[in-house]
């Protein structure tokens, strides 16, 4: 048995969820464990508090991991704290290990692992690239419940339809806070917002560019032209709804955030457009062939506002 543990928020749910279908589509007997969500000291260091937001979709059922099962895989562990002799026979010898962490940005070796229990974010698009098309069939957004916030999202959604729409997500919110600001921030730059929706311009003439952003006074002090829409209204648990639009969207730009990158990837346009900045974290390097090979229909934008790698303008 194999168990992935869900954690984090909507979007990196649904890559630990994307994981865990691609190895049951290869026949895998595979779990997700969902009981980070219930146990506070999981992510007690974690800025912006997060809850299991997965069950709030229309989902594929899947097997959600039992204490039992848990504790089978991972032995001692499920009760002990991992120390540092551990940690050490882990990092020697991994596959013995009754836990896997991911350390890069891909590690092809989950998928023929037994008896483990991964914990990652799986945000690296080869993972699941070759079933994007059974996922987006497995994922869908329920209606809300709320009639007038529906009526005036299908509204906006017809906009969409009309139109060479183009989403853009802009995060800032908790990106802005001292533990996250080191890590996240000045990837999504001016400069990448400026050189993205110029390359759809390019290619769209006529694009129409819908935002989505958690602060929402800055989007509109900054973006104020006839050809942008600023959408403002699916707050709090209805923010979920935001990426159901952005997936709605014929092409999209992207945030360093998981969130618009589901936004993305589930948009079912044959033709789409999709733009991420160049790293996600500011602790990696981009390496413009191992992006190409790992994140393929992507175009990338460095923080500089630059086409890494011989990309096409």
């Amino acid at each position: 048995m194999v168990i992935v543990r869900a954690m984090g928020g909507l979007g990196n749910q649904l890559q630990q969820y994307a994981l865990y279908r691609k190895l049951e589509h290869m026949g895998r007997d595979v779990r997700l464990d969902i009981s980070w969500f219930r146990n506070a000291s999981f992510h007690a260091g974690v800025a912006a508090g997060r809850e299991l937001e997965l069950d709030c979709l229309k989902l594929r059922p899947y097997k959600a991991a039992s204490k039992e099962e848990i504790r089978t895989v991972l032995g001692r562990l499920w009760e002990e704290k991992e120390g540092i002799g551990d940690k050490l026979r882990r990092k020697l010898h991994p596959q013995a290990a009754p836990a896997f962490e991911e350390s890069d940005m891909y590690h092809e070796q989950v998928f023929s692992m037994e008896n483990k229990y991964l914990v990652g974010y799986w945000a690296c698009e080869k993972y699941y690239a070759d079933i994007m098309d059974i996922l987006r069939e497995d994922i869908s957004f329920p209606p809300a419940a709320d009639t007038g916030l529906q009526r005036r999202n299908d509204e906006v959604i017809r906009k969409m339809e009309e139109t060479q729409s183009v989403s853009v997500h802009i995060r800032r919110g908790d990106y802005l806070d001292d533990v996250n600001k080191s890590l996240f921030g000045g990837i999504c730059t001016d400069a990448y917002y400026q050189k993205a929706i110029a390359y759809m311009r390019e290619k769209l003439p006529d694009a129409k560019f819908f935002f989505f952003s958690d602060d929402i006074p800055y989007v509109r002090e900054q973006y104020q032209e006839t050809a942008y829409q600023i959408v403002d209204w699916n707050q709090g648990r209805d923010s979920l709804y935001d990426m159901m639009l952005m997936s709605r969207c014929k092409h999209n730009i992207c945030a360093n955030s998981t969130f618009s990158f589901w936004g993305a990837r589930l948009n079912a346009h044959r033709g789409k457009v999709m733009i991420r900045p160049s790293i996600h974290k500011n602790t990696q390097v981009c390496v413009p062939g191992q992006m190409k090979e790992l994140w393929k229909g992507w175009v990338l934008v460095t923080p500089q506002g630059e086409l890494p790698g011989g990309q096409n303008a």
